[in-house]
C-alpha cells in the first residue's frame, strides 16, 4: 500500500525535485521515476555522474537511494551498472548480480518491484547482460535488443535514448557491421543533445560513436559541451580530446587531458590502479609536443617517473615512462641513440633505431631493427604477452618496417627501404583509422613521405604527407613535408600557404618547423 501510495503521489508532483537534475557543472537530465524526495534526488545524481562514467561516486549515490527507499528498484538498476566499462571487456559479474539480488531473488521478484512498464523495461535490459544465457558478447547483444525494444516503445524519453545509444557502442565491436551501430548509437546521442544540449550522456556517448578521422566534425560541438559539464573522474575529463585530437587541437588536447591527469590524481588511492593517470598523461604529453611546449612535455615525463616509482610491477607504468621519453626524441628530432639491450622497450627501440639512421650509426640501427623484427613475431604468436604492444601487434610489425625501410636507405638501397615502408603503410591501412595519439610513435605514412622526398621523388612524397594528415589532421612535421613536397615541386603559392599557416598557428614557440617557415616566407625570391 505504502508502495502504492508513492507512485500515485510520483504523479501528481508538480516541482521539479525528484524529476530532473541540473547539477552544478555536470549537465542537466530529466529521469522520472516512481520514487519521490530525497531518493530520487539522490538517483538522479546518480544516473547524472554514470552518463560520465564516475563509477565510484555514482555507487555512493545509487546506495543511498537504495537505503531512503529500500524498494526503488530503480536505485538497483543504477548501481548493477557501475562494475563494468560498458566499452571495454567485461571484469565483474558477480558484483552487478550480488546488486540486483538485494532486490529480489528471482527475475521474476526484481521485475515486479517495478510499478511501471518503463522501469520493467529498464530492468528486464539488466537482467539480460548478467542473468541472461551465453558469453559475455551474446549478453550484450541481448541487453541491446532489450533496450531496442524499450526505445521503440518510449522514443522520446531521454533516458531510454540515452542508453540505448550506449548500448548500441557497446556490443558494436562484437557486430559484424560494428561502424553502422555505431553511427545509430551517435545519431541518437546527437538528437538527445539537440532536444538537451546539457545532457552529459548525450555529448559523452556521441564521442566514443564518431571516434575516427571521418566523422570526428560530427562530434565537435558534443566535444566543446562535455569539456564543460563532465564529472571530475579522468575519463570524462579526457573524453573530449578524442575529438580535439582528430580535429589538430592541441590547445584543447593539452587542457582536456590536464584536466584528466588532476581528476585522476585527485581520486586515485594506494593500491588504485594508476591506468587513467598513464593514459591522460600519455595524450597530454602528445597534445604539448604538438603545440610546441617541450617544457611542459618534459615534465610528463618527470610525471610519469613519479607514477613509475609508486606503481610496482603496473604494466601500463612500465612501459609508458620509455614511451614518453621516446616520443619527446622522435618528435623533436632531437635524435641521440641509445645502446640496445636485452631490457630496451619496443619504442625505445624506434627512437634508437630512428636516430642511429640519422647520426649514421647503421650498425646500431641494425640491431634496433633485428630486436624490434624479433618482438613483433612474437607478438604474433605468443598469447601470454599481455602488453600494449603485444596486444597491437600490427602496430609492431610497422615500427620494424620503419627501422628496418629506413636502414636499407641509409645504406644505400632506397628501392628495397621504400619497398619496406610501403609494406608498414599497408599494415597500417589495414588497421582501424587513428583514434588518439599515434601508435607507431612515428606515423608511418609521415615517414614514407620524408623518405620519398629525400629519394627526389616529390611527387609521391606529396601524396604521402596528404594522407598523413587526412588520418593525423595538423601535425606540425606532416605539415612541413607537405611545405616541402610543393616547394620541390615548384608549387611555391601551395607551399607559401602552407609554411604561412605553420608561421601562425605555432607563433611564439621555438620549433624547427616555425623557423623553416619564416625562412621560406622571408627568403631570397619569396
Amino acid at each position: 500500500m505504502q508502495r502504492l501510495i508513492s507512485v500515485l503521489l510520483a504523479a501528481v508532483l508538480t516541482t521539479v525535485s525528484g524529476l530532473a537534475a541540473d547539477l552544478k557543472g555536470l549537465g542537466s537530465i530529466s529521469f522520472p521515476t516512481s520514487a519521490t524526495g530525497p531518493a530520487q534526488d539522490r538517483f538522479l545524481r546518480g544516473v547524472t555522474i554514470l552518463h560520465s562514467f564516475g563509477w565510484k561516486q555514482a555507487i555512493t549515490e545509487f546506495q543511498a537511494a537504495q537505503e531512503l527507499d529500500p524498494g526503488f528498484a530503480m536505485a538497483y538498476w543504477g548501481e548493477s551498472l557501475c562494475y563494468n566499462h560498458p566499452l571495454i571487456g567485461e571484469r565483474d559479474l558477480e558484483t552487478p548480480r550480488a546488486v540486483l539480488g538485494r532486490l529480489g531473488e528471482t527475475s521474476e521478484a526484481r521485475l515486479a518491484s517495478a510499478p511501471t512498464d518503463r522501469e520493467r523495461g529498464f530492468l528486464a535490459a539488466v537482467e539480460a547482460l548478467f542473468f541472461g544465457d551465453g558469453d559475455t558478447p551474446s549478453r550484450r547483444r541481448a541487453y541491446t535488443e532489450a533496450m531496442r525494444d524499450l526505445y521503440d516503445a518510449h522514443p522520446e524519453d531521454d533516458e531510454v535514448a540515452a542508453f540505448y545509444a550506449l548500448s548500441l557502442l557497446m556490443s558494436a565491436r562484437n557486430d559484424g557491421d560494428p561502424q553502422r551501430s555505431n553511427v545509430l548509437g551517435g545519431a541518437i546521442a546527437l538528437q538527445l543533445l539537440d532536444r538537451n544540449p546539457r545532457h552529459p550522456g548525450a555529448a559523452h556517448y556521441a564521442i566514443h560513436a564518431f571516434d575516427d578521422p571521418v566523422h570526428a566534425p560530427l562530434a565537435l560541438p558534443a566535444a566543446y559541451v562535455f569539456a564543460d559539464i563532465a564529472e571530475k573522474v579522468s575519463h570524462a575529463r579526457h573524453m573530449p580530446s578524442h575529438i580535439f585530437i582528430q580535429r589538430g587541437m592541441w590547445d584543447r588536447v593539452s587542457a582536456s587531458n590536464q584536466s584528466a591527469y588532476e581528476a585522476a590524481v585527485d581520486l586515485w588511492e594506494p593500491g588504485d590502479n594508476v591506468g587513467d593517470m598513464v593514459h591522460s598523461l600519455d595524450w597530454g604529453q602528445y597534445g604539448d609536443l604538438q603545440r610546441g611546449d617541450y617544457e611542459r612535455a618534459a615534465a610528463w615525463i618527470e610525471r610519469m617517473a613519479g607514477i613509475r616509482e609508486r606503481a610496482g610491477e603496473q604494466e601500463r607504468a612500465i612501459g609508458m615512462l620509455p614511451q614518453v621519453r621516446a616520443r619527446m626524441v622522435i618528435e623533436r628530432e632531437a635524435w641521440d641513440p641509445q645502446p640496445v639491450t636485452e631490457d630496451s622497450h619496443q619504442t625505445e627501440l624506434l627512437a634508437t633505431g630512428l636516430g642511429a639512421v640519422h647520426t649514421g650509426d647503421l650498425a646500431l640501427a641494425g640491431a634496433a631493427a633485428e630486436k624490434l623484427a624479433a618482438a613483433a613475431a612474437e607478438a604474433a604468436t605468443d598469447d601470454g604477452d599481455r602488453s600494449y604492444y603485444a596486444r597491437t601487434g600490427k602496430a609492431l610489425q610497422i615500427m620494424a618496417k620503419e627501422v628496418a625501410g629506413m636502414l636499407a636507405i641509409a645504406g644505400g638501397d632506397t628501392d628495397a627501404g621504400l619497398a619496406l615502408l610501403q609494406e608498414g603503410v599497408a599494415i597500417a591501412e589495414s588497421m582501424r583509422p587513428p583514434n588518439g595519439a599515434p601508435n607507431p610513435l612515428k606515423p608511418v605514412h609521415e615517414l614514407q613521405g620524408e623518405a620519398l622526398l629525400a629519394a627526389g621523388r616529390p611527387a609521391e612524397a606529396l601524396q604521402a604527407f596528404k594522407t598523413s594528415l587526412l588520418r593525423t589532421p595538423n601535425r606540425p612535421l606532416s605539415l612541413r613535408g607537405l611545405a616541402r613536397s610543393h616547394a620541390a615541386l615548384g608549387e611555391h603559392e601551395e607551399a607559401r600557404a602552407i609554411y604561412t599557416r605553420l608561421v601562425e598557428g605555432w607563433r611564439g614557440r621555438n620549433v624547427s618547423w616555425r623557423k623553416e617557415a619564416e625562412g621560406y616566407l622571408t627568403g631570397p625570391g619569396s
